[in-house]
């Protein structure tokens, strides 16, 4: 987590360097007209609030880390793979109903883009999938 914290850090210094240097540029290369007209303004203030975003989150990854009181296994260097290996959860590598779930939301989406009699039928898909999806443990060859 220090790691991340200063990774940040230097991002936020870098695309403050690159704002000024990206200003500067324009204003000498703009020089006949005045400095405030030489300035391309959208470029100038999105590497600046890209900068503002890169310090939010240095300071947030930093109070995250000192709240924490703790190192994460990724700071220390004695540390095995499975110590920074969470339980995830279960997961059904064989199930098809996340394939029927986005055919359903692709339904959605080529309805709304193409023509609504599609919406209904996305729908319904969308509710077919989702009913399978939750209850495939309670049926079939996988049942609890």
């Amino acid at each position: 987590m220090k790691t991340n914290v200063n990774l940040w850090w230097i991002l936020a210094a870098f695309f403050l360097l690159v704002t000024g240097i990206y200003t500067g540029w324009n204003i000498i290369e703009h020089s006949d007209r005045p400095w405030f007209h030489a300035i391309e303004w959208v470029g100038t203030v999105a590497l600046l609030f890209t900068a503002f975003m890169s310090v939010m989150i240095a300071f947030y990854v930093d109070r995250v880390h000192r709240a924490q009181g703790g190192e994460l296994p990724e700071d220390v260097l004695t540390a095995d793979i499975d110590d920074g290996d969470p339980e995830m959860g279960e997961f059904s590598p064989w199930s098809w109903w996340p394939l029927v779930l986005a055919l359903s939301a692709s339904l959605g989406i080529l309805g709304l883009a193409v023509g609504t009699f599609l919406l209904p039928i996305g729908l319904a898909l969308f509710v077919v999938a989702i009913v399978g999806w939750v209850y495939e443990y309670y049926r079939g060859y996988f049942a609890r």
